[in-house]
């Protein structure tokens, strides 16, 4: 513990090595300690503690099916009114067909999730859920986030467990985790007023769990929240993923903080903000985030929005996940996100391999498909 230049750490580090549970004070005290080197080695050291160098990544695409939304988030820059010039919105055959423009062999995960649109009929949704699996059986369908499902409950006027037992009768694999925004009250009647309440995003995972599906969990941060209400969202995380664990045997794979993009949004126009998060919050809520969320298995590094460069520099601050391929992502790069539409895979594999980890091709469920050792040649994009 020599490293250790922060004494408030120091306790902290032995629960860390004891693999026990940190606090909530403990939690606050990682998010303010200005002993960045020792949180960054106590994160790996939890990191190397679940996963060894073991860094997942998987073979995706992204498709956002509409960008009509009337939920009206102050942060969102992507959402548009139904007769805007810029708003889309694809039928069950366009989906289709786009997927097939965009699809190489090897892709194993479809990630969507879209706008709130007013006038979609809830048999769309299953029905295009149908007709993705018809088309490419051997596609994981991702998607549908918990604010997503509260609305075709209100459409469908079916519970939402009912909603999600449908979808997944339809083929729908797994959830993704947006939606979360911030959990605390002060800050979502600020941010996202009318998007699924807090208890009620909790409520549709609990569900999600319970029929067996696994689930990804983020928060947007980088606004109006402070410290203490980041760690209150993770810590709402964390006490679900216990319930779940312990009553359904599994529960959600991930958790992805999503860093707050200043462009386009009256979040940031009001609050005159044009500045991004900075590198060291970006690693600093990573690293809280693998100490403090103990039963969560993976914690990306979501490259869209921090950078694959800094998303490589994760891999040392707790980081074990960086995502996907994508393809192709129009939400964070509306609001500003500098980072390219996609990725290679030769190239996130030469980005793992140089940060010295070994890469993990995953599927949506997590199962290993293959692992590129660093002295094999990776074939050029």
């Amino acid at each position: 513990m020599k490293w250790i230049r922060d004494p408030a750490l120091l306790p902290i580090a032995a629960k860390v090595e004891a693999g026990e549970r940190l606090s909530f004070e403990e939690g606050l005290t990682l998010f303010h300690t200005p002993d960045l080197n020792a949180l960054m080695r106590l994160a790996n050291l939890r990191r190397v503690q679940l996963h060894g160098d073991k860094t997942y990544f998987v073979h995706s695409m992204r498709l956002e099916f509409t960008n009509i939304c009337y939920v009206g988030c102050t942060f969102c820059a992507f959402a548009a009114h139904k007769n805007e010039e810029r708003a889309w919105d694809y039928d069950e055959a366009a989906v289709v067909e786009h997927v097939r423009e965009k699809y190489v062999p090897g892709i194993t995960e479809l990630h969507m999730s879209s706008g709130h649109h007013p006038n979609r009929s809830w048999s769309f949704y299953p029905n295009m859920v149908r007709q993705l699996k018809a088309n490419f059986p051997d596609l994981q369908v991702k998607a549908f986030t918990a604010a997503e499902i509260e609305h075709l409950s209100k459409i469908s006027k079916k519970p939402t467990l009912e909603v999600l037992r449908e979808l997944m009768d339809a083929g729908l694999s797994a959830m993704p985790g947006g939606g979360a925004e911030i959990f605390a009250d002060r800050v979502r009647l600020q941010v996202a007023k009318n998007k699924v309440k807090a208890d009620k995003w909790l409520q549709i995972h609990r569900e999600a769990h319970s029929l067996g599906m696994r689930t990804n969990a983020t928060m947007l941060y980088g606004h109006i929240e402070t410290l203490a209400e980041r760690l209150d969202h993770m810590d709402r995380l964390r006490t679900l993923q216990d319930q779940s664990l312990a009553e359904f045997g599994g529960g959600f794979h991930a958790f992805i903080p999503l860093a707050f993009q200043p462009m386009g949004n009256t979040l940031a126009q009001n609050l005159g903000k044009t500045d991004y998060t900075t590198g060291l919050d970006d690693l600093r809520n990573l690293a809280v985030s693998r100490l403090y969320l103990d039963n969560f298995p993976h914690i990306k590094g979501y490259w869209v929005m921090i950078s694959s460069e800094l998303t490589q520099v994760s891999l040392d601050w707790g980081v074990s996940d960086v995502d996907g391929t994508i393809l192709e992502e129009h939400i964070a790069h509306a609001a500003g996100a500098t980072s390219p539409m996609e990725l290679s895979k030769a190239r996130m594999i030469r980005m793992i391999q140089q940060a010295g980890r070994l890469p993990i091709l995953r599927d949506a469920y997590y199962n290993e498909l293959e692992s590129y050792p660093a002295h094999e040649e990776v074939a050029a994009d």
